[in-house]
């Protein structure tokens, strides 16, 4: 009696955990970017987030919707992908309106004009849907034409988590740059890290296609790099910071 008591027990804290570790796999690609969201908004300043990032992450996650034609992989990533890319079209709309009203240019700049030198710096959330669109359909049929391709399909599945991994990269880039990390969500990275290393986890051991692992452990090593930019550039800063900036530092640290 003791024994089938105990037995439910831990099948019920199974099953709990299960559903705690799905809920964080799905929804926990979002959370870190819900503090930057939120600094944007406040400050009415997106200087500090690169839009790159989207980019990134709008690719990764269109690829890896498309490599799970090919080959299957867990229904909860999937998911994952579809929530990620509403997320990042949500930040891509408040950045672009921020960026708009603040810009001194008034210049209008379309996706339509294919000027490479202004490639993912429009004036419009309009024109960041059409490329989207624009790039789903065409690997959408490169991938239906290829599709029987065991080559094609293993890489496909590589170069979408080869590009997830190297999500911090533009937020590293612009923060060498910048030479400061002003402006950037320290609680945006820390959640990067701590997610990314339990989807890592996850993936291990749920034994995923070895491309995501790998991948995974690449993402953590950015993410750590990002993490000591924070640190280098705080003990030894590169820029002088004007008063404004630092009150919002101040702001965000607390």
């Amino acid at each position: 009696m003791e024994d089938e008591l105990f037995d439910q027990i831990v099948s019920v804290f199974q099953t709990l955990v299960s559903w705690i570790a799905a809920g964080a796999m799905v929804f926990g690609g979002v959370v870190p970017y819900i503090p930057q969201y939120r600094d944007i908004r406040r400050t009415q300043n997106a200087e500090g987030f690169s839009s790159y990032v989207c980019l990134v992450l709008l690719v990764a996650n269109i690829l890896r919707i498309l490599f799970r034609f090919g080959r299957y992989f867990e229904t909860l990533l999937l998911w994952q992908s579809f929530i990620m890319i509403a997320t990042m079209l949500i930040m891509l709309n408040l950045c672009t309106n921020v960026r708009t009203a603040t810009e001194l240019n008034t210049k209008r700049r379309s996706f339509i004009d294919f000027d490479w030198n202004y490639f993912w710096l429009w004036t419009r959330f309009l024109d960041y849907v059409q490329c989207v669109l624009a790039f789903t359909l065409v690997a959408a049929y490169i991938t239906y034409v290829l599709l029987d391709s065991a080559l094609f399909v293993e890489s496909l599945g590589f170069l979408a988590v080869f590009t997830e991994a190297m999500l911090g990269t533009p937020q590293l880039y612009c923060n060498y740059q910048n030479k400061s990390t002003e402006g950037m969500s320290i609680k945006m990275v820390l959640m990067w890290t701590s997610g990314d290393t339990f989807k890592t986890g996850y993936f291990l051991i749920t034994q995923a296609p070895v491309q995501f692992w790998t991948c995974g452990l690449l993402q953590v090593v950015v993410d750590v790099t990002i993490l000591f930019q924070v640190y280098y550039y705080s003990q030894y800063p590169q820029k002088p910071v004007s008063h404004t900036v630092s009150l919002t530092t101040s702001a965000k640290a607390l």
